[in-house]
């Protein structure tokens, strides 16, 4: 579908000030040079984490990245990648952990009692939040199921129930 004003983009690209569209292609091209800075310090950290912990394992550590062959690298710069991740979410949703247990249990007893409440869930169905807490729920089942397959240690013939 065309917009009213695609056969005016060009009169009107061509009256923009010149240094707006400069300073997009500058701002682009900042951002890309801070895209590679970063993708170039987790590559020096990561080659960093793998010396030292095949320096704290000794011969141990040697034989596993012996073992990963080819994929030695691919995995060690995906892990990189996810810690830059992780980093860049903790710090941008302000994350932090409980400090004390009481803290810890006041939200456990406050999930608890919501749970055994059909008023609260009266009102998360009049009020659309059901969509929400069953998003987490789907989340926290699938979070169980991937912390299954990990303590077991196999995927392929795994039955998902």
């Amino acid at each position: 579908m065309r917009s009213a004003l695609t056969p005016l983009r060009p009169a009107i690209r061509s009256r923009l000030p010149p240094h707006r569209l400069a300073s997009t292609n500058a701002s682009a091209e900042a951002a890309q040079k801070k895209a590679q800075e970063a993708l170039g310090s987790a590559q020096k950290q990561a080659e960093r984490l793998w010396e030292s912990t095949k320096k704290f394992l000794g011969p141990v550590g040697e034989k596993a990245g012996n073992l990963l062959g080819g994929y030695r690298e691919p995995l060690v710069y995906n892990l990189k990648v996810a810690r830059e991740l992780a980093k860049q979410v903790y710090l941008a949703e302000r994350l932090q952990p409980p400090a004390d247990l009481p803290t810890i249990k006041s939200a456990y007893s406050t999930l608890w009692s919501r749970a055994k409440n059909p008023s609260y869930w009266r009102e998360i169905a009049r009020n659309g939040e059901w969509a929400k807490v069953a998003i987490y729920g789907v989340e926290a089942y699938g979070i169980f199921k991937i912390g299954e397959i990990i303590g077991r240690r196999h995927l392929v013939g795994y039955e998902l129930h």
